[in-house]
């Protein structure tokens, strides 16, 4: 590795680029791993699918060069060595795992994207000051073990590793056990591993850039998250024998209360967003009027005072529609994640790489949660979006342009050398 550092030679890194084609590659080249006959993936956390491409992307690490160590939660980091390692490495990364029926770039991206810049900064002979660190977060979904982003939060110290180790899938099968099972439960303590920032590329997973023709959002923080689980109460009774007027029928109630739903996220309208995203009849049957029904709600605002609005009109909704209808509506809070502010210097480090790229771009909030939101609590933190088709994402359809995927990665690049040579404060 050349000891010229681009603090001694700008010029070096001013022109560099990452290799759009070896990206775009290895995107494909993962995409095996899961693969569905839709052209998605499914590779739920810590299955077998999970296990193969955790392995590669362990050799290909180790191929760059990189040191690669697991922690209890199996989160692999993957270190290029700085020229003074005494400082905290920066770190990028996102996640390998998908949804059940998931894309190609929903986090692969942020992940294949940072191992891109490790290889281009190898292939220029650059060294950076400070430490360089590659990061796969284990379940960032919660498709399989909830919470989503479970690995970030324990570093972050929202859960102990216990209390992640014992969640359970919908099987019975726990954290600790999935982690055994795939050979991914490392020796680092959760959390031991310092990190000085962290930034992480992913696709918008909307359709705002695409709309503009932006080719990146400088995000600036991620919204308010609070999901609750819901009930509806009335009564079973004969489908043919119960007049109409003497229902209790708890699926007209809860379809009364997702039109309500809706309109109080339109009330909020434009940068709310509510969804009831399960429902499920109690003992379900052809001829028998609904008693019984168990629902989910998830609620999102970049306000926290939003959040507050909407679950007061949320809760004031459920009881009149009760009280109207003959019915017990009841919503509980399970969750909830308060809005998250992204590092100003960091936002600044972005926008500054995109504008020396000459490349088009905006601020933007984070309408999904990602693993930066959850480490913006330890460390700075920030986000690099690049369009992805239609804004669609956690579908097997997702789709992203290869320009686009690189010029993500170049200012990801562009990002990490900034930070990584800024002077120690």
């Amino acid at each position: 590795m050349s000891a010229d550092t681009p603090a001694k030679n700008p010029t070096k890194t001013h022109n560099l680029r990452v290799d759009g084609s070896r990206l775009w590659s290895t995107l494909m080249e993962t995409a095996r791993f899961g693969a569905t006959p839709a052209g998605g993936i499914n590779r739920l956390t810590l299955s077998d699918e999970d296990r193969a491409v955790r392995d590669w992307f362990r050799d290909a690490c180790e191929a760059a060069g990189l040191e690669v160590g697991t922690d209890a939660l199996g989160t692999q980091f993957a270190l290029r060595r700085g020229r003074d390692m005494s400082r905290k490495p920066i770190a990028c990364g996102s996640h390998l795992d998908t949804q059940p029926t998931g894309g190609k770039f929903d986090g692969i991206l942020g992940v294949l994207a940072g191992l891109e810049v490790m290889r281009s900064l190898n292939d220029a002979g650059i060294e950076t000051e400070a430490p360089l660190l590659l990061v796969n977060w284990t379940n960032e979904e919660g498709s399989r073990f909830a919470p989503a982003m479970m690995a970030s939060a324990a570093y972050a110290g929202e859960f102990t590793t216990d209390e992640i180790l014992a969640k359970r899938d919908a099987k019975g099968v726990s954290v600790g056990e999935a982690l055994e099972s795939i050979g991914y439960q490392g020796g680092e303590p959760v959390g031991a591993r310092e990190i000085g920032a962290f930034v992480e590329l992913h696709i918008e997973q909307g359709p705002i850039l695409e709309a503009e023709q932006k080719t990146i959002g400088v995000v600036e923080g991620g919204q308010g998250i609070a999901w609750f689980d819901g009930t509806v109460a009335g009564f079973e009774s004969h489908a043919g024998t119960t007049p109409m007027p003497r229902r209790r029928d708890a699926m007209l109630g809860l379809a009364e209360f997702a039109l309500a739903v809706e309109r109080i996220a339109l009330a909020h309208a434009p940068t709310a967003v509510a969804t009831l995203g399960e429902a499920e009849i109690v003992s379900p049957s052809r001829n028998v009027v609904p008693g019984q029904i168990r629902f989910t709600l998830d609620v999102r605002d970049p306000a926290s005072a939003v959040l507050d609005a909407m679950e007061a009109a949320l809760n004031e909704a459920a009881a009149e529609i009760g009280t109207r209808r003959n019915l017990a509506i009841a919503l509980t809070r399970i969750w909830r994640k308060e809005p998250v502010p992204f590092h100003p210097h960091l936002i600044a480090a972005v926008d500054g790489a995109a504008e020396g790229l000459g490349l088009s771009r905006r601020r933007m909030v984070s309408g999904a949660g990602h693993d930066a939101c959850n480490l913006a609590g330890r460390m700075p933190a920030a986000m690099i979006f690049v369009p992805c088709k239609d804004g669609v994402s956690h579908n097997e359809s997702e789709s992203a342009e290869p320009a686009d995927c690189a010029a993500g990665a170049d200012v990801l690049l562009h990002t990490l050398v900034t930070l990584a040579n800024a002077p120690q404060a």
